[in-house]
């Protein structure tokens, strides 16, 4: 398959795995960096096979085995943060701390839970993420996507059908940009509201590990982490792949785990917590390519 030309990067066989957030997994076909949007939209033009994108991979697991086909990774030239007003445009490529940031030194309010949100922009937008209360939907004023054919799209949230880690904005479209809306503060009160959900963090998850952030959704009026706990998972561990015993709804990977320790660990607290309490965990977690 002939390859368009681009302005950016294209890597063959390229370790995406090991930079993932767990430091584990498999490769990419090929990986694809975009230099920016008209990029971007020229590669899909021009691209015939298939296509993944792919963030910040704070939640994500590769797979032993790879991904067959064309990743497409959102870097520095989708990560411009601008603020007017109250106001913040990001693109995809963003880190959610630093929307959160931006908009603490900006004096504006009600952004804080992005920090708390490990990952980009993008990634957030397309499982409205969320953290201490609030979710993207929330702050939302708009999403720009782009499909395989180039069409443009601005989204309103109310046409992305947001919910619980979940909106209908379908996976062929890439999020390439979001609009935020916050309210007018004074600058060091938000910057107190940071650093106290900084600490709430270190306190309370294992975020100096190799791990993924939250491994299961939250069921209705449950919390994920209390079945895991009441189930006696806390600390399990598979190989590699172990519970934090800090917070037992976040995987680590111990130093020698394989994408399937992580993986076969997860599959078993969902065996386990509905035997032992009626509940069905589902994933929060990306599970991408194929079991080697």
């Amino acid at each position: 398959m002939s390859l368009p030309n681009v302005r950016g990067t294209l890597t063959p066989n390229y370790p995406l795995g090991q930079e993932s957030w767990f430091r584990c997994g498999g490769h990419a076909d090929l990986l694809f960096e975009p230099a920016d949007f008209s990029d971007l939209e020229n590669f899909l033009k021009n691209y015939d096979g298939d296509v993944m994108v792919l963030g910040g991979m704070a939640n994500t697991i590769v797979r032993d085995g790879g991904i067959r086909g064309c990743v497409i990774r959102l870097g520095k030239g989708f990560a411009d943060v601008k603020v007017e007003g109250n106001v913040i445009t990001a693109g995809a490529g963003a880190l959610n701390g630093t929307v959160a940031s931006m908009a603490a030194k900006n004096g504006i309010g009600g952004l804080e839970f992005l920090s708390g949100i490990p990952g980009t922009v993008g990634g957030a937008l397309r499982m409205n993420a969320g953290a201490y209360g609030m979710e993207v939907k929330d702050r939302l004023k708009s999403a720009t996507t782009i499909d395989r054919t180039a069409h443009v799209r601005q989204l309103k949230p109310e046409q992305m059908g947001m919910s619980y880690r979940h909106t209908d904005v379908p996976e062929d479209q890439i999020f390439t940009q979001g609009v935020f809306e916050g309210v007018a503060e004074d600058t060091e009160i938000v910057r107190a509201r940071l650093k106290d959900i900084k600490a709430k963090r270190n306190e309370t998850q294992p975020i100096s590990e190799q791990t993924g952030g939250s491994t299961f959704a939250n069921p209705d009026g449950m919390k994920a982490w209390e079945l895991i706990d009441r189930s006696g998972c806390r600390d399990l561990q598979i190989g590699g792949a172990r519970m934090s015993e800090k917070h037992c709804n976040f995987m680590i990977n111990t130093g020698n785990a394989t994408a399937a320790d992580l993986e076969d660990l997860g599959d078993e607290i969902i065996r386990i917590v509905q035997e032992k309490t009626g509940v069905t965990l589902c994933w929060e977690i990306k599970r991408l390519g194929e079991r080697s």
